[in-house]
C-alpha cells in the first residue's frame, strides 16, 4: 500500500487541528507538527492557511456520508434518521468536544475570508441538497406532508441540527439531540 503524500497528511492534520482547536487557535506549525512535516514544507503545498482551510472543509465534507442520503435502496426516512444518528453518535463519542467543522468555520472565519465563506456556502448547499432528496422521496412516498417544499424543510432541518450541535457542546449532554429527533422525526417529517 502506498504511503500517504505529505500534502494528504497536511490536509488530514488541518482537519483534525481546525476541528479540535478552531481556525484562529491553529497555526501552520501546529498543522505541520501534527502531520510530522517540517514547517517550511507547508508552503510547497498551500499558499496560505486559508487555502488549506478550503481544502480541509472539502475533506471534512467527504466524511459526512451525504451519499447515503441519496441511496434509494433505503427508505427515505431511514436514510435521514441514520444520517443524523451517525452524526450524533460521532459527537457523543467525542464527548461533545466538537461540533461541525463547516459550522465552526462559518462562525469563526467566513466573515473575514471570501474563500472560506464560499466553501462553507457550497458545503451547506450540498448537504441541504442531499437532505432535500431524501425528504422529497419521503414526500413522494406519502411519508412526509407536502405542506412545504423539500428544499425548505431540508434547510430548516440542517439549521436545527447545527443549533443542536452548539447546544450539546455547551451543556455537554445529548438533551439537544433528543429534542432534535423528537421534533424533526416526530413532528416535522411526518
Amino acid at each position: 500500500m502506498a504511503r500517504a503524500s505529505l500534502r494528504e497528511n497536511l490536509i488530514d492534520a488541518a482537519v483534525e487541528q481546525f476541528h479540535a482547536r478552531g481556525y484562529s487557535a491553529t497555526g501552520v506549525k501546529d498543522i505541520t507538527d501534527a502531520a510530522g512535516a517540517p514547517k517550511g514544507s507547508f508552503y510547497n503545498h498551500f499558499v496560505s492557511k486559508e487555502a488549506l482551510a478550503v481544502v480541509a472543509l472539502d475533506r471534512y465534507g467527504a466524511t459526512r456520508r451525504l451519499e447515503a442520503l441519496l441511496d434509494r435502496s433505503v427508505p427515505p426516512l431511514t436514510r435521514l434518521r441514520e444520517h443524523f444518528e451517525f452524526l450524533r453518535d460521532e459527537n457523543i463519542e467525542g464527548e461533545f468536544n466538537r461540533g461541525c467543522l463547516v459550522g465552526d468555520l462559518a462562525v469563526e472565519v467566513a466573515d473575514h475570508s471570501d474563500a472560506v465563506r464560499a466553501t462553507v456556502h457550497d458545503s451547506f448547499q450540498a448537504w441541504s441538497d442531499a437532505l432535500a432528496v431524501a425528504i422529497r422521496d419521503a414526500q413522494q412516498a406519502g411519508e412526509v406532508a407536502r405542506t412545504l417544499e423539500a428544499s425548505t424543510l431540508a434547510r430548516f432541518v440542517l439549521s436545527a441540527w447545527e443549533g443542536a450541535l452548539i447546544s450539546a457542546r455547551a451543556d455537554r449532554s445529548a438533551r439537544s439531540y433528543e429534542a432534535f429527533f423528537t421534533v424533526v422525526f416526530g413532528v416535522l417529517l411526518r
